[in-house]
């Protein structure tokens, strides 16, 4: 039984996301979790999920997912707002592993604001999503929250657009309704966002505080692993990470480094 847990908390940590998005959990993670080991999937042939329905979603999230499974994760990360809202319910009633989702940083977003004002940028999805509207009536109901779909900063990270006058002209039209109500918070509610983080900062200012849901979601994986007992042993080098998209694979290991900040070499995933 020892031997077991032992293998299993040497087991690789899946991070699964629709596309590059979700790499920006995957540093977050590697941030707080030097020593474990990942395995990063994009769904870049189906992506973006925000255009999709529901049953769509759900369907390529349990895909995506039997994939990491495939390769004997030990938990996994659904790195992604639009699958975490519509599918991960069904992912933890169907497989015995532990799913950690992403959640829009609403509640500290309500307690950082001095205004009584703040701003969700999301996919238009999950800006209409019920889940979102119980966030602000649960954690945000004394205050004025204001939210925008900006699917077009998805389509940016996706190319690898991540600085430049394109991608700040971008911004300043998708964050103009939200910078219009004078908010002092903005809450990137797409985990693709946080890849835009200097270039939003510019465009929101100095007097809107940018915030989002990484830094979090790696300290909740942090306390599963201890509490199931699956935390990878200290070792005196970083993790090994793999990184899997489903469509092609050098462009994604362009958008990947982009992202990341340093090379990747993508493969592709049949799923």
């Amino acid at each position: 039984m020892q031997e077991q847990r032992q293998r299993r908390a040497r087991a690789p940590i899946g991070v699964f996301d629709s596309g590059a998005g979700g790499l920006t959990i995957l540093a977050a993670l590697q941030q707080e979790l030097p020593d474990e080991n990942y395995i990063y999937l994009g769904d870049t042939a189906h992506c973006p999920y925000g255009a999709r329905s529901e049953e769509e979603i759900i369907d390529l999230t349990v895909r995506a997912n039997h994939f990491l499974l495939r390769q004997r994760v030990k938990l996994i990360v659904v790195a992604c707002n639009t699958a975490s809202q519509a599918a991960l319910s069904v992912l933890r009633a169907t497989y015995n592993i532990p799913f950690v989702g992403v959640v829009p940083a609403v509640k500290p977003a309500a307690r950082m604001t001095k205004r009584g004002r703040i701003g969700v940028a999301a996919t238009n999805r999950a800006v209409k999503a019920t889940y979102l509207q119980h966030l602000i009536e649960d954690f945000a109901a004394d205050i004025q929250v204001y939210s925008v779909g900006c699917p077009e900063l998805v389509t940016l990270v996706e190319r690898g657009e991540l600085k430049g006058e394109v991608v700040d002209k971008t911004l300043q039209r998708a964050l103009a309704p939200l910078l219009e109500k004078d908010i002092d918070v903005l809450v990137l509610g797409c985990t693709h966002f946080p890849a835009l983080r200097p270039a939003i900062q510019r465009a929101v200012g100095e007097n809107v505080q940018v915030i989002d849901s990484g830094a979090a979601i790696a300290r909740r994986t942090r306390e599963i692993l201890h509490t199931e007992g699956l935390t990878h042993p200290e070792q005196p080098e970083r993790g090994n990470t793999q990184i899997w998209c489903s469509g092609e694979a050098q462009d994604f290991s362009r958008v990947a480094s982009a992202v990341l900040g340093y090379p990747i070499i993508a493969r592709q995933a049949t799923l």
